[in-house]
């Protein structure tokens, strides 16, 4: 096996968890990856796989990569499942029963090889999806290393939520507790709440089935090779100082959106970069951003997971509407766990959405974010959309919808201060101050702060900066095990 190694090109298998931001997160590690010279297998569900073909020419934007290869497995569902909102944990589950062994397989036989790299020679993996993997690499002594697409900040608590258990901080007490500071995870002690922790710490049972998956899959990463994050020493090093106690090698190499862009821009390619959409983009808003003033809109997504209910759609409407701010919703076509009777909908939010609003159904957020019309982002606090709201430079209102969101929404607000959080809360009232508050009112605090924070995150990626520094360290580290 040895010395079919060294007849042939290095080959890392990339195998994200099956959501769009782990995706398109691990996509763009992927090309980067690509662009030193490393073959790369990225293996996508059947279902995920099939959504990205509908909406984007994946193929031919990574065919400039010799020895990139695009494969599928099953993730055991039905293809009506919905993997979407409370559903979306089902995948762990489906996947650690069915896919384990279909995953050794392809490993085995060859399946994710080519015949200039037969050979997977370094894994991937999302660290969700870490147990089985890391299984399996360990077996058929392949290193791996693990990725994880969220912040270090919301890693560390995932990592911490034993040592709440074990001192009785959770089970959480009802709504009286939840304004409670936690003692529990070193250096949050000052500012994390109860009501900060990540959602499936809410559950009163202790062996809830998502609980207990979460934790399980965190504690994965120490077994790893590495961790890899898609964060910044200036953004989150006091958090990466605790977590390297438990994983020691950790490449924090972010943003990557900024570097991905950067590097493009390197080898002057004239293709565009690729797109994981799975949700088909619509352009047509970026000619009303370009009609409207400078920093006047505010931009509005809860990503690709949320669900909401029509009366919180109706009190988020309202609120913009009276706010009286332009706005561009990205309002999905399985946002709303109803359907939307448009005759229900009151006169004055439709009249008010026809003056200074415009509605579409999906966007390329990094397109919209960098647009000089957007001043703000009404925002789930996904890890993706967080940080590219900070490299665009675009102060938040985080209104989390579920796991790591509720931790990086307390970040935004309370630590890196670019933001306001809005959790647990959906009254047209706030809404409306909030908008308000981050538009004009904080208009000038907050774009200070914003912007700020962006020459830093730009700063890490150039040459000489930390994530720079790291992204050579693990590019080393990778051809260092290959050989």
């Amino acid at each position: 096996m040895e010395q079919q190694k060294a007849q042939h090109r290095p080959r890392v298998l990339i195998f994200p968890f099956p959501a769009q931001g782990h995706v398109n997160a691990m996509l763009k590690l992927a090309e980067l990856l690509a662009m030193e010279g490393l073959h790369i297998t990225f293996l996508n569900t059947h279902f995920i796989h099939n959504r990205i073909l509908l909406h984007n020419d994946i193929q031919a934007c990574l065919s400039r990569y010799p020895g990139f290869l695009l494969k599928t497995i099953s993730d055991g569902l039905p293809d009506e499942h919905p993997r979407s909102g409370d559903k979306i944990m089902d995948i762990i589950d489906s996947m650690s029963i069915r896919s384990k062994s279909v995953f050794k397989h392809m490993l085995v036989s060859g399946e994710l090889g080519s015949d200039d790299s037969p050979l997977v020679t370094c894994i991937i993996a999302d660290g969700i999806v870490g147990w089985f993997t890391t299984d399996i690499a360990n077996e058929l002594h392949i290193p791996i290393y693990h990725f994880r697409t969220i912040g270090a900040c919301s890693f560390w608590v995932y990592f911490c939520v034993p040592n709440l258990i074990d001192a009785g901080e959770l089970p959480i007490r009802g709504e009286e507790d939840m304004d409670r500071l936690t003692k529990r995870v070193p250096g949050m002690e000052k500012f994390l709440r109860c009501r900060d922790l990540p959602s499936f710490c809410r559950v009163k049972d202790l062996t809830d089935r998502d609980l207990v998956s979460v934790v399980r899959e965190t504690h994965q990463s120490p077994r790893a090779q590495a961790l890899i994050l898609n964060t910044f020493e200036d953004l989150e090093g006091p958090v990466l100082s605790h977590i390297r106690i438990h994983c020691p090698k950790i490449y924090s190499i972010g943003p990557l959106n900024i570097h991905h862009k950067l590097r493009l821009t390197d080898i002057e390619t004239t293709s565009s970069p690729s797109s994981s959409n799975l949700f088909e983009a619509d352009r047509s808003c970026m000619a009303w951003l370009d009609a409207q003033p400078l920093k006047s809109v505010m931009y509005v997504s809860f990503g690709s997971i949320a669900v909401i209910t029509k009366d919180q759609l109706m009190e988020f409407w309202h609120g913009l509407v009276k706010s009286k701010t332009r706005f561009l919703w990205v309002m999905r076509p399985d946002l709303v766990d109803e359907d939307r009777d448009k005759a229900q909908i009151p006169k004055e939010l439709l009249d008010g959405t026809r003056e200074r609003g415009f509605m579409v159904g999906w966007v390329n957020q990094e397109e919209v974010l960098a647009h000089p019309a957007v001043g703000g982002f009404l925002t789930h606090s996904g890890w993706n959309s967080t940080l590219e709201s900070i490299a665009a430079g675009v102060p938040m209102i985080c209104w989390p919808y579920f796991a790591d969101q509720q931790v990086n929404s307390r970040f935004v607000s309370q630590v890196w201060k670019i933001g306001m959080d809005m959790k647990d809360v959906c009254d047209r009232k706030i809404v409306e101050k909030m908008v308000n508050d981050l538009m004009v009112e904080r208009k000038e605090e907050f774009a200070k702060a914003a912007d700020e924070l962006c020459t830093v995150a730009r700063k890490s990626v150039n040459e000489g900066g930390s994530s720079y520094c790291n992204w050579k360290g693990l590019i080393k580290d990778i051809f260092k095990v290959e050989n």
